[in-house]
This record gives C-alpha cells, structure tokens and sequence, in this order.
C-alpha cells in the first residue's frame, strides 16, 4: 500500500478523529512516512515506516489518551532469541515482549480498528 492510500485510509476511516502527516518521502522504490493518529476514543499512534527494495524498517507505538503505553510493534535489531527476529511487539507493560510477525502499517490500523469498532 502507498503513503497516498494509507492517507485516503485514514481520511475515510470512522475510527480516525484526525492525523498529522510529520513526515512523508516517497520516491520509484523508496518510501518514508511518520504520522500521528488520534482515534475517536483519544488514543494515539504513532508510526515511523521506510519501505526501499532492501529494507523495511518500522515503529508503530499506541498510547491511550493519557499516554500510558498498549502496544507497539517493531522491528529494531534486538531480541535476537526470538523466531520472528528482528519483528516482535511490546504489550502493555515495556517487560513484555513477544515474537511478531513482519506487519504493515494498514494491518496495525485493522487491529486498532477491530479493537475500537464497539467504542461510542
């Protein structure tokens, strides 16, 4: 998916109340984009992606309204004991760390959305 998607995304989504774009490079194979999301319960994402035809780095951090940590996804060179190295999440408390698979910026936005979808 390109940055412009993701944005049409979140422009049309029911469960984005706004986003700020900090950051958006996007060349033929190269594509760099780090965004602010507030979704409508007041939670908060922020992303940091880079996409070239080598590497795909990302940071996906979520933080509720009073920016106490839920979950980010990542995929920095570290835990090296894990199967799913160097992608793994970060649950709730910092400690808890488990394997993840290579995820996308869309997939994380479905997870939030799935999360969110009984929020009134």
């Amino acid at each position: 998916m390109s940055g412009l998607e993701i944005l049409k995304w979140l422009e049309n989504s029911p469960i984005v109340d706004n986003f700020e774009v900090l950051e958006f490079r996007q060349r033929l194979s190269v594509f760099f984009l780090k965004l602010k999301v507030e979704f409508i319960d007041k939670s908060r994402l922020f992303t940091k992606e880079y996409i070239d035809e080598i590497e795909n780095n990302y940071s996906f951090h979520w933080q509720d309204s009073e920016s106490n940590f839920i979950i980010r996804w990542d995929n920095a060179p570290h835990h090296k004991n894990f199967s799913t190295y160097p992608h793994h999440l970060h649950e709730k408390e910092e400690n808890k760390i488990e394997e993840s698979l290579v995820i996308s910026l869309l997939e994380v936005l479905e997870f939030i959305e799935n999360k969110l979808k009984d929020f009134s």
